[in-house]
């Protein structure tokens, strides 16, 4: 990556507020245009869809979009040998960025709906089954982007994770936060995508738990590609010299 610290910080800043702004904003909208609960799952995960695979396409580029921090965690224990991720001060300056940009995202959404700026929420996701669900949802997206990188279909990345987190809306019984930046930042919310705040560490954890989940396939299934540093180079043998020839005598 070329851009420099700050810019990049500010990239994951705004990428995960937009994120979210995009997810609380299109909940409430939803909530608003219709009373079935499909319906208005349906026009939330379509916008998040959408919106992820814009954000990932504009802003990759500058910071690798991770919006994420299980996502920046990851990244950085698989290269840190070989220093193909981020490094510590990176991970330690995205983290914060991250988590603050998503609680932006939703105030902005708040504010956009005429609702108050910060309430927090009220929907109790409090349950095992909805642990297993962000386990699943974060494992399985830990696997696509390390997967991606390792079979060399990088470029593919928007629209994967866009497509697998509007899949995993509707596949987990959480309905796929996925993030803990974004989990915190659905905390101050009291909307359709609101998440109360004696839920969110449980969430969390999960995420943690299906991080870990998500390296182990990705060792399992992913082989790690030969840098040209580490390849063993065969000397070929050398061709055997044409005999002279011998002058007529």
């Amino acid at each position: 990556m070329t851009a420099s610290l700050g810019r990049r910080v500010a990239a994951e800043a705004i990428g995960t507020g937009l994120l979210v702004t995009v997810v609380v904003g299109s909940g409430i909208q939803a909530t608003e245009l219709s009373h079935d609960v499909g319906v208005q799952l349906l026009a939330n995960s379509l916008a998040t869809v959408l919106g992820l695979g814009v954000l990932i396409t504009l802003l990759g580029p500058v910071s690798g979009a991770h919006f994420n921090p299980v996502v920046t965690l990851a990244t950085w224990f698989v290269g840190r040998r070989d220093g193909t991720g981020p490094g510590p001060w990176e991970v330690a300056a995205y983290v914060p960025a991250q988590v603050g940009g998503a609680i932006a995202g939703a105030v902005l959404a708040d504010a956009m709906f005429a609702e108050p700026l910060v309430r927090f929420s009220g929907h109790d996701r409090y349950a095992g089954h909805l642990w297993l669900g962000e386990v699943v949802a974060t494992g399985g997206l830990i696997l696509l982007v390390l997967g991606l990188e390792r079979v060399g279909r990088a470029a593919l990345a928007p629209a994967a994770v866009a497509s697998y987190i509007g899949a995993a809306y509707w596949f987990t019984s959480s309905t796929s936060f996925a993030n803990p930046a974004v989990t915190v930042g659905r905390a101050f919310t009291d909307t359709f995508a609101g998440i109360a705040p004696g839920s969110v560490a449980p969430f969390i954890g999960a995420q943690l738990l299906g991080a870990v989940v998500g390296l182990a396939a990705v060792a399992v299934v992913c082989e790690r590609p030969v840098r040209k540093a580490d390849a063993v180079v065969t000397p070929s043998e050398p061709e055997p010299e044409p005999e002279p020839e011998l002058a007529p005598s």
